[in-house]
């Protein structure tokens, strides 16, 4: 595993991605910064972060060994990993909300942004990119975002966790390339927010309804049960989950 310790950087993700493009990269090579000044995360939202508070790394997978059909399998890895490692921590209620935002006791705690790279059909790598809120205690105008610490009042050592998660990286992606793909999904509904609880929905229009999570396709859509048990997919840019 090599690691690249930054101080400060404007996105780990868009780092790794130009190394990528000027060199050879070695599988499992790790970029982690202290302040990363333009965080990204899903459907292009800004993620922002106190410097040397928290966990912010973007981790290089190679793929050339894997045949990979639904590229969705990636991120149930990426979320697996994240709350088995925390969970080696005793961080409490972990939850996957879809897709792939980390919750504690119904907090956000970890964002994850995958981005994969397609060479002459296939997939052939990809760059998992992590914001772990760890030690900061203050999160203004974000209610709905907490940090380890502020769930467990202790303090966290950054690198400890980064190397805990990795591990567990490497756990679920051999999963993965042996096509262990019902073990992953089972594992990765297990912790689904608020699966087979009925919760409410806005979808593009703004429009608002009911519905309850069952379980997500092997493409990545959410399966709702609707009124008359009818279950419809949605994907991550047509619906909203609201807590």
């Amino acid at each position: 595993m090599h690691i690249i310790k930054l101080s400060a950087i404007d996105s780990t993700n868009t780092y790794l991605k130009t190394l990528c493009a000027e060199m050879p990269v070695d599988d499992y090579t790790v970029v982690i910064t202290e302040n990363q000044t333009k965080g990204r995360g899903q459907m292009g939202s800004v993620w922002n972060s106190q410097s040397s508070k928290n966990l912010i790394f973007s981790v290089f997978k190679s793929l050339s060994c894997f045949e990979i059909q639904y590229p969705f399998y990636i991120s149930m890895v990426a979320s697996l990993a994240v709350v088995k490692a925390l969970e080696g921590f005793d961080i409490p209620k972990l939850n996957v909300k879809w897709p792939n935002d980390i919750l504690s006791e119904n907090k956000k705690v970890c964002g994850i942004l995958i981005e994969n790279a397609i060479k002459q059909g296939r997939y052939a790598s990809s760059i998992i990119g992590m914001g772990l809120n760890v030690n900061q205690t203050e999160f203004e105008n974000l209610p709905k975002a907490s940090s380890l610490k502020l769930i467990t009042g202790k303090t966290f050592d950054l690198e400890e966790l980064a190397h805990r998660i990795i591990k567990q990286l490497q756990t679920y992606f051999e999963l993965l390339r042996q096509s262990k793909l019902e073990v992953l999904k089972e594992e990765y509904e297990s912790y689904l927010f608020r699966k087979n609880k009925p919760s409410t929905f806005k979808n593009a229009e703004g429009f608002m309804f009911s519905g309850i999570i069952k379980s997500v396709s092997d493409t990545g859509m959410l399966q709702v049960a609707l009124e008359d048990n009818l279950i419809k997919e949605f994907d991550l840019k047509t619906i909203t989950l609201l807590y």
